[in-house]
C-alpha cells in the first residue's frame, strides 16, 4: 500500500470543474479512519456540491453515508454491517448520485456513465477495448463474441440473439432455433456463422457460460446456475466451465462472488 498524492488542491477547484467525483472502497479500518479525518469530512462533500454527478465503488458507499450524503437513500454497501446502513443494493442512480455495490460492478457502473453521457455504441467499443470480461486474467481467451453479435445493430439475428440469452434454460438446439428465425436448418447454421462468426451450438455454449460467470459472481449454487442456463446437471457445467475458463466454477465463484 502507498498513498496517491494529487497535483492540485482542492481550494483550486470551481464549480463545474470536477464533473464527476467517485470514493473508492476500501477495507474497514481504512474507511473508519477517513470517516474519522476532518479534512476528508470537509473535502468529500463540498466536492460533492461540486460535482456534476458522484458516488461511490463497493465499500465507499459507507463514507458517503457516514457524511450524510446517501441521506433519504437507502443502502448498504457489501462488507458492512447490517445494523450500520439500512438496506442492501447492488447498485442505483438518484440524480448526480450513482452507486456500485461491489469492485467489479464498478465496471459496470463505468460503462453505464459513458452509455449515459454519450450513447450505448460507444459504451459497448470503450468495453470491447476494456477486453470487459476477461478482466481477471486466464479465465477468458477472448471478448465474448455474443456482446460483439449484439453490438452489430443490424445484425439479422439480433431478436433471435435477445431471446437466446432470455431462455437459456431451452432446448436451443440448430432445429429449435431455426424454426424459431423461420429457416430451414441448413441455411439458419450458414446464415447464423455468417453473422456471429460462430457455430448455432458453440454460441450458445458461449452464451450460457457467460451466464453462469455472472451468476456464480453473485454467490448462487452450482446447482442453482446450471438450471438457470441450460447446463444441468452441475457436473456438465463444471466441465464446460473449466474447459472455457480454465478454472472450476465452485473456485470461481469463491474467489470473486460478491455478498
Amino acid at each position: 500500500m502507498f498513498p496517491v498524492k494529487a497535483e492540485g488542491e482542492r481550494e483550486q477547484l470551481r464549480p463545474g470543474d470536477a464533473q464527476t467525483v467517485l470514493i473508492a472502497g476500501a477495507e474497514r479500518e481504512p474507511l473508519l479512519q477517513a470517516v474519522a479525518n476532518p479534512f476528508l469530512r470537509a473535502a468529500i462533500p463540498d466536492l460533492a456540491k461540486m460535482a456534476e454527478r458522484f458516488g461511490s465503488v463497493c465499500t465507499g458507499g459507507f463514507l458517503l453515508a457516514a457524511l450524510g450524503l446517501l441521506d433519504a437513500i437507502e443502502s448498504r454497501p457489501t462488507g458492512i454491517p447490517a445494523r450500520r446502513l439500512p438496506k442492501a443494493f447492488r447498485g442505483m442512480v438518484d440524480g448526480r448520485l450513482w452507486t456500485s455495490a461491489g469492485v467489479t460492478t464498478g465496471i459496470d457502473m463505468a460503462l453505464a456513465m459513458i452509455a449515459h453521457d454519450l450513447d450505448a455504441i460507444i459504451a459497448g467499443e470503450v468495453a470491447k477495448r476494456l477486453i470487459l470480461y476477461a478482466r481477471r486474467p486466464g479465465y477468458q481467451s477472448q471478448f465474448s463474441p455474443l456482446l460483439q453479435a449484439q453490438l452489430k445493430g443490424d445484425s439479422p439475428f439480433a431478436d433471435l440473439i435477445g431471446w437466446i440469452q432470455a431462455n437459456l434454460a431451452a432446448p436451443l438446439d440448430v432445429p429449435s432455433l431455426a424454426a424459431r428465425a423461420g429457416m430451414t436448418e441448413r441455411s439458419f447454421h450458414r446464415k447464423f456463422v455468417a453473422a456471429t462468426g460462430q457455430t448455432p451450438a458453440r454460441f450458445v455454449e458461449i452464451a450460457r457460460l457467460d451466464a453462469a460467470r455472472m451468476l456464480l459472481s453473485r454467490g448462487l449454487s452450482l446447482k442453482s446456475v446450471a438450471a438457470q442456463v441450460g447446463l444441468f446437471p452441475p457436473v456438465r457445467l463444471t466441465e464446460a466451465f473449466e474447459r472455457r475458463f480454465r478454472v472450476a466454477p465452485r473456485l470461481f465463484r469463491d474467489m470473486h462472488a460478491e455478498f
